[in-house]
């Protein structure tokens, strides 16, 4: 087993960026919801209870990234590094379920369309794009390829696209009156929800089901293993990702009866690590007949 192994991000730098933004938006939906209170205005009242269920979910972010930090024990040799994938399934649920909140709402609001103070109404949406626009801004900076950080950022994004709806619902009541406006954007911003939510569940549960990372070929990976010199056989193999940025890999590898089993282990870690970033490996290496093989097996290409 290789004695290193990097991760795509800087955990103290995404704690950071989450609190950060968590304090922002947390701030303005207060300033949201008594703005909504004053006008009277229920699109102000439902944004900020979609912002209110978001901060929850960067909370529960924030939370996943200190848990994910805690030193590995005995029975948790990984530690709770699965926990921030645990974060990203559940903001990609509560992504899905703001969206169907808003389907239900846009409806009974296209069947009686309430009455909204245009003006305010603007001018609180135009100061919440803002305040997401810059959340969206920081979270970006970071260059975090982490699947919970991800998750907040759809969130926040998800926030942002709900302010623009409100000015775009807004300018259309303040210039013609017209109150379908409301309705029908809501929808349209649900419908942008729901999709930029699906990257996010997709990678989370195939991270939890233990597939290969995303653009990985198990089976490319085991032919190129095969191919090494003095290796005769690559079986069970298993390659899957521990947390964003951190894959891992098992195999059992069969060589020549002359190769020195040590040696060859340490070249096809080199190669793991130099050609597709896999340093967290674990592999059995035994002479040809010493074992039977088992699960898919992986063999040299045959001398052209």
């Amino acid at each position: 087993m290789s004695g290193t192994h990097s991760h795509a991000h800087d955990p103290a730098r995404n704690r950071r960026a989450l609190t950060a933004v968590l304090a922002m938006t947390a701030t303005f939906m207060v300033v949201e919801a008594v703005g909504g209170l004053l006008t009277g205005s229920l699109a102000l009242l439902a944004d900020a209870g979609h912002m209110l269920s978001d901060n929850v979910a960067l909370a529960l972010a924030l939370f996943a990234f200190w848990l994910s930090g805690r030193p590995a024990t005995p029975n948790r040799s990984f530690g709770y590094k699965r926990a921030e994938i645990l974060a990203a399934l559940f903001n990609g649920a509560t992504l899905v379920a703001i969206s169907v909140w808003i389907f239900v709402e846009a409806y009974r609001r296209l069947l009686d369309p309430p009455e909204v103070l245009g003006g305010w109404m603007l001018l609180i949406a135009f100061a919440g794009l803002c305040v997401n626009a810059a959340g969206a801004a920081i979270l970006l900076r970071s260059g975090s390829k982490s699947l919970n950080l991800q998750g907040a950022l759809r969130h926040v994004l998800a926030d942002a696209l709900g302010s623009a709806g409100v000015i775009a619902a807004a300018l259309v009541i303040v210039l013609t009156g017209w109150r379908y406006a409301d309705p029908l954007i809501s929808a349209g911003i649900g419908l942008l929800i729901v999709f930029s939510s699906w990257k996010l569940l997709r990678d989370s549960v195939n991270i939890l089901l233990e597939a290969a990372p995303p653009g990985m070929d198990a089976a490319e990976v085991g032919r190129r293993m095969a191919e090494q010199p003095g290796v005769r056989e690559v079986h069970d193999l298993h390659i899957w990702t521990i947390t964003s940025g951190f894959p891992a890999l098992a195999a059992h590898v069969l060589v020549e009866q002359d190769e020195d089993c040590h040696a060859r282990r340490r070249d096809l870690e080199a190669l793991l690590a130099r050609e597709y970033g896999i340093e967290h490996t674990t592999l059995q290496v035994d002479h040809a007949g010493d074992h039977g093989p088992h699960g898919v097996r992986f063999l040299p290409r045959d001398p052209e």
